[in-house]
């Protein structure tokens, strides 16, 4: 069985300062999907991972102190696949991928959209490339864990006061069809799983308290594959662990 945690850390080194390595020492998941690095890998002290028994991939962004994603993982991978073959997304470091034999796994940062304009068009032409990228990985690489930083509320139980989002980046009626077309081609949303109650998010705005008010977003998912469905043992959202403005999300599947 293994347990792989998704946490979008908001800055590696921010979340260093903050023990993070404490906490990892003690979590100890046998893979951690990190989002949001803002940083360069020579800027990361990576050797702090592997004193712990982590092999580190890292693809950043070419932007300096901008978006980048991570996995660290205990069990050496089979091979590691950087980005998604599209130099219009890779440039912002927003995937990698480690294979297990015939188990692949992502670390994903899907952009935010909430400057509007340009930025929110961006969001919706990489989310109809990434779907499209892996509908035809699907075809040879069927087992699949997506785990990440999706920046959209699926639901209205995803959300905080829901009546006051509707036009809201993040919770706008294409972005949460996107993620039913997405489950319907074929992934299990695993949080719900395991846990169908309300008020469980992921991600707090900075302004007014949220966090301690829990007004919040579940925004970070391990997608699953249909055919790792029986293999799917365990998944939760880590709300009290904070790093960052989000939390990390687990997932344990038994493979």
């Amino acid at each position: 069985m293994r347990k792989i945690i998704s946490y979008n850390v908001n800055g590696i080194r921010a979340a260093l300062g903050k023990d993070f390595i404490g906490w990892l020492k003690q979590e100890n998941p046998d893979i951690l999907l990190i989002q949001e690095t803002k940083a360069q890998p020579e800027q990361i002290e990576t050797h702090l991972f592997e004193e712990l028994g982590y092999h580190c991939y890292w693809f950043s962004a070419e932007k300096k102190g901008y978006s980048g994603v991570g996995i660290l993982t205990k069990e050496k991978p089979d091979s590691v696949v950087i980005g998604v073959d599209n130099p219009k997304y890779d440039i912002e470091g927003r995937a990698i991928r480690a294979d297990f034999g015939d188990v692949s796994i992502f670390s994903t940062y899907h952009p935010s959209g909430t400057t509007g304009g340009p930025r929110q068009d961006y969001k919706m032409e990489w989310l109809a490339y990434f779907h499209d990228y892996i509908n035809e990985l699907k075809k040879e690489r069927p087992n699949l864990i997506i785990g990440g930083d999706y920046n959209i509320c699926h639901k209205e139980i995803d959300i905080s006061n829901p009546e006051k989002k509707k036009g809201v980046s993040g919770f706008l009626p294409e972005e949460r069809e996107w993620v039913s077309q997405f489950i319907d081609s074929g992934f299990i949303d695993s949080f719900r799983v395991f846990d169908q109650s309300p008020d469980k998010y992921s991600w707090w705005s900075y302004r007014a308290g949220s966090r301690g008010k829990n007004l919040g977003w579940r925004i970070d998912y391990h997608m699953v594959s249909e055919p790792l469905r029986e293999l799917l043992k365990g998944g939760s959202i880590l709300a009290d662990v904070i790093h960052s403005d989000h939390c990390p999300v687990v997932v344990e599947v038994d493979f």
